[in-house]
């Protein structure tokens, strides 16, 4: 399940990517639009600066913007920036793998060989689809 944090923050890129070439926009446009708290909003969109998704710029005209073209962000990035993994449990992530608790013998655990399929999949559509595709079926 995605976290609501992940959802505010795809909200908010989706948003962000709507309005890519305008310049800034502020933090009270996108939290209203997007019916996000602005204090929360901050520390996302904070984190996506870190992690070079956006750019931003301090003062009265300015704001935040995508970094990159929408069309080169996908949703599985921001599940990753925000989530982690696109793993629903920890011995199927790809890049932050750790072992199960009280798994008995992960070569022949069924659940296991079902979960790295799951979050193949996962990983397949989400880093197939950008912001700049409107998916609406």
């Amino acid at each position: 399940m995605l976290s609501q944090r992940t959802r505010y923050a795809i909200r908010a890129l989706l948003h962000l990517g709507d309005r890519y070439g305008e310049g800034p926009v502020q933090l009270t446009e996108i939290a209203e639009a997007q019916n996000i708290p602005g204090k929360f909003l901050t520390v996302i969109l904070s984190e996506m600066k870190r992690a070079g998704l956006v750019e931003t710029l301090r003062g009265k005209e300015g704001g935040y913007w995508l970094s990159r073209p929408p069309a080169d962000v996908t949703y599985g990035e921001i599940v990753r920036l925000t989530r982690g993994s696109l793993a629903l449990v920890p011995c199927a992530a790809r890049l932050a793998y750790t072992p199960c608790d009280h798994c008995i013998d992960e070569a022949t655990c069924r659940l296991h060989h079902v979960m790295l399929s799951v979050r193949d999949e996962t990983a397949r559509i989400l880093d197939g689809v950008s912001l700049s595709q409107k998916l609406l079926d």
